[in-house]
């Protein structure tokens, strides 16, 4: 690639380093690892075929130009000698058991059937081979949670069987883990085996990160973000989690290390923070000084070991109980060293804020409700390399009080329960007791009602175009104000899935989907999934990210803003504004089938990975629409099941990561979640979009639904067509609708406005919060035609066959409509990409004529027909077939009224004729 702007081998370098730095290694008895060169290796399980990248769902679905899974990079590595045997009798048992890729969407089963493995099978695998690498996978994935189930959380019968057959005959065994999320780990145990590697799902370089770590290339540097604990029992989230309807949060503050460092220590395998390594560090603090708004720590880090590896330092705090009721301990900083060879060492800072230190009080009981206090005593620092192993360096101590920031009640549930909090117990010891949840007290409606936005009176066009914002000649108040009543009820509406207007096979347009908004000068802004990558379901190419377990797991914030950085110039070179991405919903409980896209159990290092990532997207002009806000905690009925949480939780820990993101990241762009919390719908929660969001953390942008999300009236049902309110909440963008002028959605926008449910002035300004945003990315500059030099040389970087794959022909169908043939190469290998568009009626039907000519006559001449990336038919006309025959393939049903259809021609010699698609 030369010295290219965008450079995919600099990208794949940078992904593989990621893969590498994420992959956790929880046990290496008697220095297994790393592997000496040519160690003779056999490799069990069917994943070591079939390498997970990522889960499903519009958070992995990334078409890519190839995967490095794990036996792909151990043939290209050629670091071990692996025993053939092995491999070629699980060649030949995988022709009878083929992958199993599910029917339809979140229908991929969770794990794949395992091959039974005799005992003489393993123990001549063991005369011929040194080391045992097991590898076990699993999917997640959207819409679809974890069970505590075999083949989910748990081993399957056979995977079990494998482990016990296998250790029991390897004095030496490696098992690796390539999975979403944490899986249920007592089975390590009970077989024992030496090593044990979460690798996780490593995007397309996985493999290769993989194979840096068992090798030595790479020293495991990754660190758990979530408590693994003995039993799915234990998480104090279990017991309210997965209803069909309503889950009350009652471990309240105390997920994760939180509740198990305060009350459970003995119910925890492997703790938060934890990873081993090659080598050995010394940490020692060398400074400490509390300043007025934050506590900062110096502290002196040593590769005192054998090996050249990287280090985490955590520091922990803990509050003075008071009356509160504080967890044990609270990560409140962090931080990763440069690479460190035997015996050099480096000294890092480690800024930790008071306001991260502090509590909220809900309920008044500190005598200052609704604020973020400290109260009067110790606050005692631990510092180390993981929640459980860190130790007291030192403490500050207040003699009274402090209020940090006083803010008004929001959010809070309007049903009372009880929530967890500690007690003193015997020895200092603390132990479980409840307390009832403070209930709301203030309508948010009637605060949104003493709030409203100054309506400005309508003009209609006044030949203003927004550049002229931008440029200063008028303001944005008197741009919007020549907006009619149906151009501010179209703004709010985003295109999609697959818009014919933006980069095919896309998830939204927004802005200018009308001719009128167009006409104002409007730019349309374009959205894509997602968190492990860009996906275009027209099948063009692009590169798939590690999860996001597996990018938090690093707890590098520099490496991930790096990676970052390519993804930035990966969506400007696809016109892409905005990613879907980053996920960073908590892990509240390992259940959640999402769980992969989202970095850990903690708020702080969900919020420092999330504002890195959109650093690095930021340096090239596009931006990360961060998401689910609020509480996306499971995927069951995930559109109905309302979350009942207290205030103090919600300030604490699930507001905590996208309020770093916004203030430290600079993010512009949110998604709303699906469903409710504490009453609301989150696209029409006033307090949550409008009180908290803009008002308190000074957030300038625009909020988004998920697609096709409810909203709903104070105190009633959800419904995708109550827009009007959430427009009134600042909820600005509906995703998605087919058509936003006919209003396919038929979403009750304009009713609002005429009986005033929510105001003009509401309208407008969520047509300003649209055009700002917009004003800031890329599609500003292509509406007004201009070409950067930045995009220039992005330009040279696209390959020819990414050209083709992008020259994507528009066909429009209103009861049906022809194909023009000059659209269609019949050339060998050729590729011809068609995005239809149904008018009306949402199933249609292919028809065409073809023949063969000049062929002989025992020639297969075949042609390929895909809807949507799966294959509707093979057609194979022989050199006999010289007359023209018809062909009428049935498409089935359009999703969202489009598709993408791709005729592909193995051989030369077919010609085609009165190719069509008719509705029917």
């Amino acid at each position: 690639m030369g010295n290219r702007i965008f450079d995919l081998d600099r990208y794949a370098k940078k992904a593989r380093e990621a893969a590498a730095e994420g992959i956790v290694m929880l046990k290496n008895d008697n220095h297994l690892l790393p592997l000496a060169k040519d160690t003779k290796v056999a490799l069990f399980g069917r994943t070591q075929f079939h390498y997970y990248k990522s889960g499903t769902g519009s958070g992995g679905l990334v078409n890519t130009k190839y995967v490095i899974g794990i036996w792909e990079a151990l043939e290209m590595e050629k670091c071990f000698a692996v025993n053939k045997t092995v491999k070629a009798v699980y060649e030949d048992w995988l022709l009878e058991h083929p992958f199993e890729t599910g029917d339809g969407w979140a229908k991929e089963p969770w794990f794949q059937e395992e091959m039974p493995l005799k005992a003489e099978f393993v123990e001549e695998a063991r005369k011929e081979s040194d080391v045992a690498i097991i590898v076990i996978g699993r999917t997640a994935g959207e819409d679809k949670d974890n069970k505590a189930e075999d083949g989910s959380y748990l081993l399957t019968k056979e995977e079990r069987d494998m482990l016990n057959k296998v250790c029991a005959v390897f004095e030496r065994t490696i098992v690796v883990l390539n999975v979403g999320n944490i899986i249920d780990m007592k089975w390590v145990n009970e077989v024992n085996p030496s090593s044990v590697l979460y690798v996780w799902q490593g995007g397309q370089e996985g493999g290769h990160g993989i194979i840096d770590v068992l090798n030595g290339t790479v020293t495991p540097s990754g660190r758990l973000t979530d408590t693994i604990a003995s039993d799915i029992t234990d998480y104090p989230s279990t017991a309210n989690y997965g209803d069909d309807d309503r889950n009350l949060y009652k471990e309240d503050i105390y997920v994760g290390y939180r509740y198990f460092e305060t009350f459970a220590k003995d119910k925890v395998l492997y703790p938060f923070g934890f990873g081993l390594s090659y080598t050995a560090f010394d940490k020692e603090l060398v400074g400490m000084e509390a300043e007025e708004d934050k506590v900062t720590f110096q502290v002196k880090v040593t590769n005192t070991g054998e090996y050249e590896g990287k280090e985490v330092v955590q520091i922990y705090c803990q509050a003075p109980q008071g009356k509160l009721g504080k967890p044990a301990r609270v990560l409140c900083g962090f931080t990763k060293t440069k690479l460190l060879t035997p015996e050099d060492d480096t000294i890092v800072t480690i800024s930790c804020p008071k306001y991260f230190l502090a509590s909220y009080d809900d309920s008044g009981v500190t005598g200052h409700r609704y604020s973020y206090v400290m109260e009067e005593g110790s606050y005692q620092f631990y510092m180390g390399g993981d929640v459980r192993e860190a130790s007291r360096v030192g403490e500050i101590v207040l003699d009274t009080l402090t209020v940090l920031e006083t803010f008004e009640e929001v959010i809070a549930p309007d049903v009372s329960y009880q929530r967890m909090r500690p007690a003193a117990g015997e020895n200092g010891a603390l132990t479980i007791s409840y307390e009832a949840v403070p209930v709301r007290t203030v309508d948010p409606m009637k605060r949104r009602g003493e709030n409203l936005p100054v309506e400005v009176a309508y003009t209609g066009d006044q030949g203003w175009k927004l550049v002229d914002v931008f440029e200063g000649k008028v303001s944005m108040e008197t741009f919007i104000a020549q907006l009619s009543d149906e151009d501010l009820c179209c703004i709010v509406r985003g295109e999609g899935m697959c818009s014919p207007k933006v980069t095919p096979g896309t998830a939204s347009a927004f802005g200018a989907v009308t001719e009128s908004l167009e006409g104002f000068g409007i730019p349309l802004g374009c959205c894509a999934d997602g968190p492990s990558g860009i996906r275009m379901d027209s099948g063009s190419l692009a590169f798939a990210m590690p999860n996001g377990t597996c990018l938090a797991c690093s707890f590098n914030e520099e490496l991930l803003q790096e990676l970052y950085e390519f993804e930035g110039m990966e969506l400007r070179m696809n016109h892409i504004d905005t990613l879907l991405g980053p996920g960073m919903n908590l892990h509240r409980n390992p259940m959640n089938g999402r769980n992969f896209e989202y970095f850990s159990e903690d708020p702080l290092l969900t919020g420092r990975m999330a504002a890195a990532q959109l650093k690095g997207m930021h340096k090239y002009g596009v931006t990360g629409t961060i998401k689910h806000f609020i509480c996306n905690n499971q995927e069951h009925r995930r559109n109905d099941a309302e979350a009942i949480v207290s205030e103090r939780a919600l300030r604490e820990l699930y507001l905590r990561g996208f309020e770093i993101a916004v203030k430290e990241g600079d993010a512009y762009s949110i998604m709303s979640t699906y469903g409710p919390v504490n009453g609301f719908w989150t696209s029409t929660n006033y307090d949550l979009l409008t009180t908290v969001l803009r008002k308190e953390w000074g957030f300038k942008g625009i909020v988004m639904t998920d697609w096709w999300a409810k909203g709903n009236e104070p105190g009633g049902p959800g419904d995708v067509k109550n827009t009007s309110a959430m427009v009134r909440c600042q909820n600005d963008l509906y995703m998605v609708t087919t058509d936003a002028k006919a209003n396919t959605q038929q979403d009750d926008s304009m009713e609002g406005l005429i009986n005033n449910r929510t105001t003009r002035g509401e309208f407008q300004r969520s047509a300003m919060n649209i055009c700002y945003a917009l004003m800031k990315l890329p599609a500003f500059l292509r509406v007004q035609g201009i070409e950067t030099e930045l995009d220039r040389q992005l330009k040279e970087c696209i390959t020819e066959e990414e050209m083709e794959l992008r020259d994507i022909k528009i066909l429009e169908v209103e009861g049906e409509a022809e194909i023009p043939l000059e659209w269609i190469d019949t050339r060998k290998g050729k590729a011809t990409v068609l995005q239809v568009v149904l008018k009306g009626k949402n199933t249609a039907r292919l028809t065409f004529l073809s023949r063969v000519t000049g062929a002989e006559e025992l020639s297969q001449i075949p042609v390929s027909i895909f809807k949507d990336k799966q294959l509707v038919k093979t057609v194979t006309l022989t050199g006999k077939d010289s007359e023209w025959k018809e062909v009428s393939l049935d498409l089935g049903e359009f999703f969202g009224n489009t598709c993408f259809l791709k005729l592909y021609f193995g051989q030369g010699g077919m010609e085609l004729k009165e190719c069509k698609i008719e509705q029917i």
